[in-house]
């Protein structure tokens, strides 16, 4: 039995070592700025028209490639749209999307723009060679705590009649799992004040979710109770019937721990997309 396993992995190696050196090989196109929501909407929002707008990277010579639409971290109140250099050259696109931040706007307005950038993908990725079934939602931080949210709760997808069970996994890099901090300095509760409400990914916890994985650093360096938030949203995904939940803890790692999170990010979306490829 061992040898038959050390056989079945030195042949996983041989085609993901395959897989790579034909995406590393690759052409690969980048298209900055392409607004995600309507016409109409842009004109009637001066503010939707300056931030609510996507990078587009992806691979030039390979079909049906997957997908990873990219949010970035900054609390909500700051950061900028970035296709992540370890993402890159992996056989796959990375959307890197902008949107809207507090102060300037409020809850939830972060949260619509990041169902409506997913929504675009999804109606629109075909176009580039992208396949609808390998699309990933993922995000750092405050971007990890919108993945989390529009992939939980299945409201903001169907706003834009988007099935959020069509994501074909949701990575998330050190998000919040409890009501975001801004959110609740946006009505006057201190940080260190837990809440858990419908802007808690923790509220819309389900059994049939897409795939879930849950990166954090050393629970003793994150920010406040970040690894335990994780933790928590993981025992009730499974608690709750979700048998697709992981939950990884990078010891000696703070809240910045996006370096080592990446490859297992990687390795994730290759494990789910061959899932996925072997069920078509």
């Amino acid at each position: 039995m061992k040898l038959f396993n050390s056989k079945l992995f030195l042949l996983f190696l041989g085609l993901l070592s395959n897989f790579l050196s034909i995406a590393q090989n690759n052409e690969y196109k980048i298209i900055s700025d392409v607004p995600y929501y309507s016409q109409i909407t842009i004109e009637q929002d001066g503010y939707i028209k300056e931030r609510c707008l996507l990078n587009i990277y992806y691979p030039k010579n390979i079909n049906n490639f997957p997908t990873i639409v990219w949010f970035h971290g900054g609390g909500l109140t700051g950061g900028e749209t970035e296709i992540p250099f370890a993402l890159k050259e992996k056989g796959f696109a990375v959307i890197g999307v902008n949107y809207r931040l507090s102060p300037k706007v409020k809850a939830p307005a972060y949260i619509e723009d990041a169902a409506a950038a997913v929504a675009w993908v999804f109606k629109n990725i075909k176009n580039y060679g992208g396949d609808t079934s390998l699309i990933f939602v993922a995000g750092y931080s405050a971007g990890g705590y919108i993945t989390q949210m529009i992939g939980l709760d299945k409201a903001w997808l169907n706003n834009f009649n988007i099935n959020a069970n069509n994501i074909a996994g949701l990575i998330s890099l050190s998000g919040q799992a409890i009501t975001h901090f801004t959110i609740r300095q946006e009505r006057g509760i201190s940080g260190t004040q837990p809440i858990i409400d419908e802007f808690a990914p923790l509220y819309h916890v389900r059994k049939d979710a897409p795939p879930l994985v849950l990166i954090t650093g050393d629970r003793e360096l994150e920010l406040l109770g970040r690894y335990e938030e994780n933790a928590y949203l993981m025992r009730m995904m499974k608690i709750s019937g979700h048998t697709k939940t992981k939950l990884y803890k990078l010891d000696g790692y703070d809240h910045g721990m996006t370096e080592p999170a990446f490859p297992l990010m990687i390795k994730e979306i290759l494990k789910i997309t061959e899932e996925i490829r072997g069920k078509q």
